[in-house]
This record gives C-alpha cells, sequence and structure tokens, in this order.
C-alpha cells in the first residue's frame, strides 16, 4: 500500500512533498516553494498522517531516500532531501535550476 501511495504521487516534472500538517520543518518546505513561480498542477503537498499508513509511507521513503524524516521533497523523480536541503538549494540558485531542467516554472 504505501509503495504504490508514494510511487504514485512522484512523477517526472512534478514537485511532491511528503509532510505532516504539524511538522515546522514541512511548513517552512511549504513556504518556500509555494512562493515560486510554479506551474499550477505542478506542486503538491502530500499530508501522510491523512492515511491510516503513517508508519508504513515513512518506512518506504526510508527505503527510498535513506531516510523517513519529514518534509521529503521531491524534484521529478529525485529526491532532494528535506527542509534544510531545500533551503541550501534555494540559497545556492541550485533549486530554481532544478525546477527549470524538470519544466515545473512558469
Amino acid at each position: 500500500m504505501a509503495q504504490e501511495f508514494v510511487n504514485g504521487k512522484i512523477q517526472p516534472g512534478k514537485v511532491v512533498v511528503f509532510i505532516k500538517p504539524t511538522c515546522p520543518y514541512c511548513r517552512r518546505a511549504q513556504e518556500i516553494l509555494s512562493q515560486l513561480p510554479i506551474k499550477q498542477g505542478l506542486l503538491e503537498f502530500v499530508d501522510i498522517t491523512a492515511t491510516n499508513h503513517t508508519n508504513e509511507i515513512q518506512d518506504y521513503l526510508q527505503q527510498l531516500t535513506g531516510a523517513r524524516t519529514v518534509p521529503r521533497v521531491f524534484i521529478g523523480k529525485d529526491c532532494i532531501g528535506g527542509c534544510s536541503d531545500l533551503v541550501s538549494m534555494q540559497q545556492s540558485g541550485e533549486l530554481l535550476t532544478r525546477l527549470k531542467q524538470i519544466g515545473a516554472l512558469q
């Protein structure tokens, strides 16, 4: 169930962030990404607590990315890490470059 759920969300050309709404790092990642000119429908925040399979989803994210913490940020099919990774990429300019590469910017 968790594998299908996660794999069904991660798509080329899309930015997907697995979150928990109570997590301050998730909220920060949402703020950063929501301020960027990402095309309509290509940015999705997935609340893993809205399912009955939160632990299984986090276990699968661990297998897939090496970490079960949230947020887990995917740009296209690539996991770039969590909030601190996102902030570093934003500061270096790499974030916009990656978003352009997948065609996600307006």
